[in-house]
């Protein structure tokens, strides 16, 4: 027998296209194989990360000993250098002020619990990320409460209105919202928020004194596509000030999964000047360390400022070149998308045209037919997973070798123009 917390989690399993499929495609072994544009990694990159630690990464008995959860590691001292040199913080962050965890995603898990009762709220807006209701949800039994902006008001100041609409709602319905939870730049959109609108976040959030949790988890994944009025990177730790927040509310996540295309190697980190936070966070640690071994090889390579810096070049280079390729052909095919990318791994699409015209079905089921017809042609796109308020839109991951991406994008059209 299980808790009921027990059994709704494993009930969890049982939601249709929950999870995302790994992709069995090779050009060489398994042409007819799948091709999954559902999971978000820069796999081009990865081969620079992977000799980086082969050839550069020095292991010694620490790196296989319990991990200390203090700031002596030279991890946090590396985590706020490097913060300081491409995040443009107004304060230096101090070593202190960040709390290593194992990923972005247990970072969530432990803002949930150490701020939020069962219950509780967290405030987002559309399209978002969708996994944040396993984070938020799944230990803490926080709620997700989704303001109704679509994916370009979502940017603009009149994003204020639906926040306010959403936190509204939540409490008519006696769901008390403990945070508001910003994905810049953004996931599924592939944009950077303007400073006009995170101010005015910051004003929000400190007007209904809730806390601001800025996942900056793509902050070096800005790349340039060639549309010179896509704003660039500003993380809230370059904005927020005593006159526009209480800066206890303000708390910054990233990690090592997109910039440094490390997701398995699960490192992450909360940064936060509320110290009672951060103690609160540190005793959770227990469940949710980074490995010796990882910590060894997130100081080493935070610490080589000359290899990140060149990296960091490449990488962006690889994902303007994806992102070329993949605009040009939904241009050429008549696809509509989100325009204004410049950031992340990936494009937000509007495949409504190509739904099923059966009115007997569901919006979702209309979504999940059409996620399978892609998927009968050899393509896995997730459907309804980034909570769009408008059915049929897609989050198509570009980040990949050309090879690969083009197949996709063919096998895409293919199914679209056969419908």
């Amino acid at each position: 027998m299980l808790s009921s917390r027990g059994k709704k989690n494993a009930d969890s399993f049982k939601i249709p296209w929950r999870f995302a499929v790994s992709p069995t495609y090779n050009k060489q072994t398994n042409p007819d194989g799948l091709i999954c544009f559902g999971m978000a990694e820069h796999g081009p990159v990865r081969t620079d990360i992977a000799e980086y630690i082969n050839n550069k990464v020095k292991f010694t008995t620490n790196s296989v000993c319990y991990g200390s959860w203090a700031t002596e590691h030279p991890l946090p001292a590396a985590a706020a250098a490097h913060l300081n040199r491409y995040f443009n913080p107004l304060t230096p962050v101090e070593p202190e002020m960040v709390v290593k965890v194992n990923g972005c995603s247990a970072a969530g898990n432990m803002l949930a619990y150490a701020l939020a009762e069962p219950g509780d709220g967290v405030l987002v807006g559309r399209p978002v990320y969708g996994r944040f209701e396993l984070d938020y949800g799944v230990q803490g039994g926080v709620e997700i409460v989704y303001a109704d902006t679509d994916p370009y008001e979502a940017f603009s100041l009149a994003c204020i209105e639906k926040y306010e609409k959403a936190l509204q709602d939540a409490q008519a319905r006696d769901v008390k919202i403990r945070a508001l939870v910003l994905v810049n730049p953004h996931n599924p959109v592939g944009r950077c928020y303007p400073t006009e609108t995170l101010i005015e976040i910051l004003k929000f959030c400190n007007k209904h004194q809730i806390h601001l949790i800025s996942d900056e988890i793509y902050a070096l994944c800005v790349f340039d596509s060639g549309n010179p009025y896509a704003p660039l990177f500003t993380s809230v730790l370059s904005l927020a000030t005593p006159d526009l927040i209480d800066l206890n509310l303000v708390h910054v996540l990233y990690g090592f999964s997109k910039d440094f295309a490390s997701g398995g190697l699960h490192i992450g980190f909360i940064v936060s000047r509320n110290v009672e936070l951060r103690r609160s966070c540190s005793a959770m640690l227990r469940f949710h360390s980074i490995s010796s071994a990882a910590e060894t090889i997130g100081a080493a390579i935070l610490q080589d400022e000359e290899f990140v810096s060149k990296y960091t070049e490449k990488s962006r280079q690889d994902l303007a070149f994806s992102y070329g390729i993949t605009t040009s052909i939904l241009n050429e095919e008549g696809i509509n998308y989100v325009k204004g990318g410049n950031a992340g791994f990936f494009v937000y699409i509007d495949l409504s045209p190509y739904l099923p015209k059966d009115d007997s079905l569901s919006g979702q089921e209309r979504e999940f037919a059409l996620a399978q017809k892609l998927l009968d042609n050899g393509l896995f796109l997730h459907p309804g997973e980034e909570h769009c308020k408008d059915l049929g839109w897609f989050r198509l991951v570009y980040s990949h070798d050309e090879d690969f991406l083009r197949e996709g994008l063919r096998r895409l059209i293919k199914t679209v123009k056969s419908l």
